[in-house]
C-alpha cells in the first residue's frame, strides 16, 4: 500500500480534477504487471529504458517510487532491489496523456508525444510495451518489432511485451470489449484491434530475432493477458 500511495501521489497535481490520480490508483493497484516487474526483477540492471505507449507515465512513476522506498529501507525482503535506470523515456500518441505525465513527474522523466510507428527509438537496453501492439495493423506490428530489435544490443537486450491471447476463448472476448470501452472513455477513437495467439506472437518475435518465455499476466482479473519476456538473440 505504501508503494501504491507513493507512486500515485504525484498525480494529485496532474489535473484538472482528480482523473489522473484515480486512474493511477485503479491501474497500479489492480494490474498484476507492476508488482511482477519488481518481484521478478525483470528490469534490474537495465540502464536505458524505453516505454512505448506509456500513457500518463505510470511505469515511470512506479519505478521512481520503488527506488525511493528502497533508499529509505522500506522494501520487501523477498524482492530484489528495484531497477534504477539512468534514463527513462516514454512515448505516447495522445497529447493529453503526455501532459498529465509531465505535470505529475516533472522534468526528470522524459515523456514525449509521438507515434511508435515512425518515431526514432534511439539506443536502449530495455523496451517495455504493455497492451499496445494490438492497436497496430499486422504489418505495422512487425515493423515496430523489427525497429525495437535494432534499438537493442545483442547482448542483454530485453523486450517486455504484454499482449492478449486470441486463443483464450471467453477471456479473449472479455478483454477485447473492455479494452474498447476503456479507450472510448479515455477519449480515443474506436480502433480495430489486431490480436494474435501467443504462439503467433512468439513466432513473429523469433523471426525478428528474440527468444521468448511466456508469463501469464492476468492474475486476479478476467483478462487474457500474457507477458512475453523477449531476449535479443
Amino acid at each position: 500500500m505504501a508503494l501504491l500511495n507513493a507512486a500515485c501521489r504525484p498525480y494529485l497535481k496532474a489535473g484538472p480534477g482528480l482523473f489522473a490520480y484515480f486512474f493511477a490508483r485503479g491501474k497500479l493497484g489492480v494490474d498484476p504487471i507492476y508488482c511482477a516487474l519488481l518481484e521478478r526483477g525483470l528490469l534490474v540492471g537495465k540502464s536505458h529504458v524505453l516505454d512505448l505507449g506509456c500513457g500518463q507515465g505510470l511505469l515511470a512513476a512506479w519505478l521512481r517510487a520503488a527506488a525511493r522506498m528502497h533508499e529509505r529501507g522500506s522494501w520487501p525482503d523477498a524482492w530484489p532491489a528495484p531497477p534504477r535506470p539512468q534514463s527513462f523515456r516514454g512515448i505516447e500518441l495522445m497529447a493529453p496523456e503526455v501532459k498529465r505525465a509531465r505535470r505529475a513527474l516533472g522534468s526528470d522523466v522524459d515523456i514525449e508525444t509521438g507515434d511508435i510507428r515512425d518515431i526514432e527509438f534511439g539506443a536502449v537496453d530495455a523496451v517495455v510495451m504493455l497492451d499496445v501492439l494490438h492497436y497496430l495493423a499486422p504489418q505495422a506490428q512487425c515493423d515496430v518489432l523489427n525497429r525495437i530489435r535494432k534499438a537493442l544490443p545483442v547482448d542483454g537486450g530485453l523486450l517486455l511485451l504484454r499482449v492478449g491471447d486470441a486463443n483464450s476463448g471467453l477471456r479473449y472476448r472479455y478483454t477485447r470489449w473492455v479494452d474498447k470501452i476503456v479507450m472510448l472513455l479515455r477519449g480515443h477513437a474506436w480502433k480495430t484491434q489486431h490480436y494474435r495467439s501467443v504462439a503467433e506472437w512468439q513466432s513473429i518475435l523469433r523471426e525478428t530475432g528474440f527468444d521468448t518465455e511466456v508469463l501469464p499476466m492476468s492474475q486476479g482479473t478476467l483478462f487474457a493477458n500474457v507477458l512475453l519476456i523477449a531476449h535479443a538473440r
